[in-house]
């Protein structure tokens, strides 16, 4: 396995003196924003697609400090019931797979996107119980005319470019769990994948290991995010786990995104390589920093030395005790 870095942690930065800060920590890859959510701030696709020098420049920047590029990464919703929102969360993936293709990148990240509950909606409505029966009713609306239907067509544009897409599994969006991404892997195919982050498995009650192993026997693992969360019972007794308060109310929130080790141990992040590493998965672990009591810079810090600690890099020996 590699050690990487969300580059959006850095967006304040000059794309060169972001690559060579990443490099002074010792990390050998980087996942790069190319628009929707996390931004353009390093790298803006149609600039790049336009002019092949620009492009040449910056494939430079990076290969030339030893780094490799693990995925473009395109958070958005194009499934958003308006259409004008869509429209630019879509543009901004297609171009996102049009650049890996020329940067010989293997993932684009992004989210599956959520409607509405019928066509003339304005908001997505993201169902979560199964009772009364419209939701379930709303969720096999979205899945047959929605979900399914997009992600075939995004789905085959990216394969037809050997591109795997790595759909994040996240609340609020149609796909979140490990059994919805299988869902969607099985209408669309092995171009569909998971970028696991386990931060999201946590708060919805899912041992992130066991998230591993169903998504990994099934080869669906196609990147992975280190990022933590810590959980608050008496919180969670107050507001559950689908808590509606911002992040920013800490003290009160049921759980909030935590720096890799301090919302569970390193043994439990040690559980996890390894079980990465069992299904198979040897690429890259990329971290992310949403941690409100730390500075990007000292809850990057910390991440890296921790992963160091328990992250698996070298090649498998022969089983001489066999």
């Amino acid at each position: 396995m590699k050690l990487g870095v969300f580059m959006v942690l850095f967006a304040g930065k000059p794309l060169e003196e972001a690559l060579d800060y990443v490099v002074s920590k010792g990390l050998d890859s980087v996942e790069i924003g190319t628009g929707g959510y996390p931004g353009d701030a390093h790298c803006k696709p149609k600039e790049l697609l336009a002019d092949e020098s620009k492009l040449k420049a910056f494939k430079h920047a990076v290969e030339s400090r030893g780094l490799t590029i693990s995925a473009l990464s395109v958070h958005g919703n194009p499934l958003h019931p308006q259409k004008h929102i869509a429209k630019e969360f879509h543009d901004a993936i297609i171009d996102t797979i049009d650049l890996a293709q020329r940067l010989e990148v293997s993932v684009v990240n992004t989210f599956s996107g959520c409607p509405g509950d019928h066509e003339d909606a304005k908001y997505p409505n993201w169902p979560v119980a199964p009772w009364p029966n419209d939701f379930q009713e709303i969720l096999d609306w979205q899945w047959t005319n929605k979900v399914i239907p997009y992600w075939t067509e995004v789905g085959k544009y990216a394969s037809d470019r050997n591109v795997k897409i790595g759909l994040e599994l996240h609340g609020g969006f149609s796909v979140h769990t490990p059994a919805t991404l299988l869902r969607l892997r099985e209408a669309v195919g092995d171009v569909i994948g998971a970028n696991l982050d386990p931060s999201h498995m946590w708060w919805q009650g899912i041992d992130p290991v066991q998230a591993v192993h169903i998504l990994g026997r099934a080869g669906a693992i196609h990147h992975f995010h280190a990022k933590d969360t810590s959980v608050d019972v008496n919180n969670v007794n107050r507001h559950g786990v689908t808590d509606m308060q911002s992040y920013a109310n800490m003290l009160d929130r049921a759980w909030q995104f935590r720096s890799v080790g301090y919302g569970h141990d390193l043994k439990v992040w040690a559980d996890i390589m390894s079980a990465l590493r069992l299904v198979g998965y040897d690429y890259v672990v990329s971290i992310e920093h949403e941690d409100g009591l730390m500075s990007v810079d000292e809850g990057f810090t910390k991440a890296v030395q921790n992963l160091q600690q328990v992250l698996i890099k070298e090649p498998l020996g022969e089983m001489w005790w066999v």
